[in-house]
């Protein structure tokens, strides 16, 4: 299957998704809607968490991406994988988030990965980023206790920003302290995240965990 063309970056606070995505009906998604779920917030083609799904059946994994023709494209694929223990949804995670998340089963989610965000770098745009206070808030509400938030970027000045909003936040301890980590702890790298180590350039990384 050829893969879809689309637009590299979308500006999240355009009109046209400022419609908040109803939450899907988890029983009807998932074979076990009871398994611990693993939250990719802007998954783009979603090929991270299809390899995380494949890798580790007894977990639910569920993609987030603003651009609809991938969530398509990446919900199709599942399908001809027949994998009942992922999902993808299209949505503004900046106006979503606390409806998807508050209509999970209870305890369930465990582990969020947000993993080389647009970097938005013009001063003026970086209120489009996609960690902003309330994205920690909600995820501290949700997260089960110990679960676990990483942080990857290939842009320093994102890295940073992502791992003190997260550091700033009393829910959430640093697991990696005043450095970087130097691997990912996932068995699974992201496409980017091959790309930038394959130039030879750093991935900035940090790991939080949501305390008891």
């Amino acid at each position: 299957m050829a893969a879809v063309r689309v637009r590299q970056h979308v500006n999240p606070l355009c009109r046209k998704y400022q419609t908040p995505t109803d939450p899907p009906l988890w029983e009807k998604v998932y074979a076990n809607p009871t398994q611990p779920l693993h939250l990719d917030i802007g998954c783009a083609r979603g090929r991270f968490v299809l390899k995380m799904a494949q890798l580790q059946p007894d977990w639910n994994f569920l993609g987030l991406e603003i651009r609809e023709p991938l969530v398509e494209e990446a919900n199709r694929l599942r399908d001809e994988l027949g994998l009942t223990n992922l999902h993808y949804v299209y949505c503004n995670a900046n106006n979503s988030l606390q409806a998807l998340l508050s209509s999970l089963p209870p305890g369930t989610l465990q582990y969020v990965t947000i993993q080389f965000p647009d970097p938005w770098f013009k001063k003026r745009h970086q209120k489009r980023r996609i960690v902003q206070p309330e994205l920690v808030n909600f995820l501290a509400t949700y997260l089960a206790p110990g679960g676990l938030v990483l942080l990857q970027s290939d842009i320093e000045a994102v890295a940073v920003e992502m791992q003190q909003r997260f550091a700033n936040h009393p829910a959430f301890l640093s697991q990696n302290g005043d450095t970087w980590l130097l691997e990912n702890p996932l068995p699974v790298p992201t496409e980017r995240e091959i790309a930038t180590q394959a130039k030879g350039e750093p991935v900035y990384r940090a790991l939080f965990k949501k305390g008891q």
